[in-house]
């Protein structure tokens, strides 16, 4: 076991109730999170998911799996299956489908979603970040009101140790390249809100649109490992453009799976998607 944290640790706590929370009026969240373009989960994970997240984060970084994914999609392998995708992991493919999450989503995204992609990676404590960047994929009609969501979950939690995340509020609105802010590095930005403490399991909503920067943990040499995985979902009402090659196997493993176990029909379905651009997806 590589991971260097405890789920039920005590340090940060976490959300003891697996159960769907009962979330009243969320009327000012869903208005505030269409203004600033994103939503703060504290603790928003159960420890049990979290215990079974942490080891599949490292078999997923120790049997090179990440990286034959990224071959299979960027890589000499372009247009392969890779041999293990993230969402058959079993916590991964729960986590995808997580009934608080799913809830939220459907309230801020307005109506029904697609799944776009899965990540898992474990960042090393001397990572030196990521520049600003959005994550906003089109889709066919160009309509930008349509949303793509990003959840953002920071398994070990984030503080001076593991790192931050900076966002950019308001940035949704600005149509311009993912790269547009790149040359700035992870510098501080006038507007910025620095996000760079919270629990254990906890999540951030992003609309993908959101410039965001990955500044690096304060004190590298005392830090730990950073465990993230990410996932996107998509409004319905255009078809989007996939980032894998093999989006349909994606899409079709995850029927199989019985993920969502039906409760969400739109999830999974590829008619929400165009082809892979330059090649036949698969």
């Amino acid at each position: 076991m590589r991971s260097s944290f405890s789920p039920a640790g005590t340090e940060f706590g976490g959300n003891t109730d697996p159960r769907v929370r009962p979330r009243g009026d969320t009327t000012e969240e869903r208005k505030n999170f269409e203004e600033r373009g994103y939503l703060v989960l504290p603790a928003f994970l159960p420890p049990p998911l979290l215990a079974r997240l942490v080891p599949e984060v490292d078999r997923w970084m120790d049997e090179g799996l990440r990286d034959r994914s990224i071959a299979c999609s960027t890589g000499p392998e372009t247009g392969a299956r890779p041999p293990v995708l993230e969402l058959e992991l079993p916590a991964h493919g729960e986590l995808l489908v997580h009934p608080p999450l799913m809830t939220v989503l459907a309230d801020i995204m307005g109506g029904a979603f697609a799944h776009h992609h899965l990540h898992s990676q474990r960042q090393g404590a001397k990572d030196s970040g990521k520049p600003w960047h959005h994550d906003h994929e089109p889709n066919d009609l160009g309509d930008r009101s349509l949303p793509m969501v990003h959840a953002l979950h920071y398994l070990g939690g984030l503080d001076e140790a593991v790192g931050s995340l900076a966002v950019l509020p308001g940035s949704h609105r600005e149509d311009v390249p993912k790269d547009f802010r790149a040359a700035l590095g992870t510098t501080a930005l006038p507007g910025e809100v620095v996000i760079d403490r919270l629990p254990h399991g906890s999540t951030v909503l992003i609309n993908s649109a959101v410039f965001h920067a990955r500044r690096p943990a304060l004190s590298p040499l005392a830090g730990r490992d950073r465990y993230f995985v990410d996932a996107s979902y998509c409004r319905t009402g255009a078809r989007w453009r996939p980032v894998k090659p093999y989006w349909r196997y994606m899409l079709a493993r995850a029927r199989e799976l019985g993920l969502g176990g039906g409760q969400w029909p739109e999830l999974f379905d590829e008619r929400h998607f165009t082809e892979f651009p330059g090649a036949v997806g698969r």
